[in-house]
């Protein structure tokens, strides 16, 4: 019986090998210098680097903090949802920004954002709690039709602040990518502490097995996964 197990286990092993592999040669085909092909520096990585080089001018630990203490919420929200907006190609959609923006239009709603997200990039305690609280706080915004609490907005202002440590969940794009890549991943429509945890041993998985093309941060892994696993990379196959 062991060594079935065993066996079984080493062809999923061999499986999941085969499938990561044709992910990567995916990715090469469109971008084979890898994370330094200055096509994927301008299609994917530079507008990104450029909202988390912003978000550290107008948004650092102390100004976020100087601002909340000065009662700024809603200069906070708007900064961030700025920041995200002025990207070239911007990660929300438009439901999420309108969303959003009228959740944060009232004083409740951008204190309930400000500090909530406040404390989840820089509140003491472990990730899990914190990204827990989070969900909590955006599922608490107030909202008038469209629901606030989305995969996309719910990490998309974490990875810009802190693309070393987080990462950006477009559901379909991340499903197709993950499912290509022979991984299970353990998605929950709802956000939620698990779902999250999934997606950071994927993008755990593809650093070592992209350790060779030099990925810098998430915002590599998460191009990476969005190349091999998005529609609009579908269509120029």
């Amino acid at each position: 019986m062991a060594t079935a197990t065993l066996t079984r286990a080493s062809a999923s092993t061999v499986g999941s090998a085969r499938f990561a592999d044709r992910a990567r040669r995916r990715f090469l085909h469109f971008f084979p210098d890898g994370f330094a092909d200055e096509t994927y520096l301008e299609w994917e990585r530079n507008y990104k680097w450029d909202a988390h080089q912003q978000w550290e001018r107008e948004l650092s630990p102390p100004q976020m903090r100087s601002m909340i203490r000065a009662g700024q919420f809603a200069e906070l929200a708007a900064t961030a949802v700025r920041i995200e907006s002025r990207t070239k190609h911007p990660m929300l959609f438009s439901f999420e920004k309108m969303a959003l923006r009228d959740a944060v239009k009232t004083p409740t709603g951008s204190r309930l954002f400000a500090n909530g997200l406040y404390e989840f990039l820089h509140g003491p305690g472990e990730m899990e709690k914190k990204f827990s609280r989070w969900c909590e706080v955006v599922g608490a915004l107030p909202r008038r039709q469209t629901r606030v609490l989305t995969w996309p907005l719910v990490t998309v202002f974490a990875w810009l602040a802190q693309p070393k440590v987080h990462i950006f969940l477009k559901p379909n794009a991340i499903k197709k990518a993950a499912q290509r890549y022979g991984y299970d991943f353990d998605y929950k429509s709802r956000p939620n502490w698990a779902t999250y945890a999934s997606l950071l041993e994927f993008a755990k998985l593809v650093r070592r097995d992209t350790r060779d093309l030099g990925p810098r941060d998430m915002i590599d892994i998460q191009s990476f996964m969005w190349a091999i696993g998005s529609d609009e990379y579908d269509g120029m196959i």
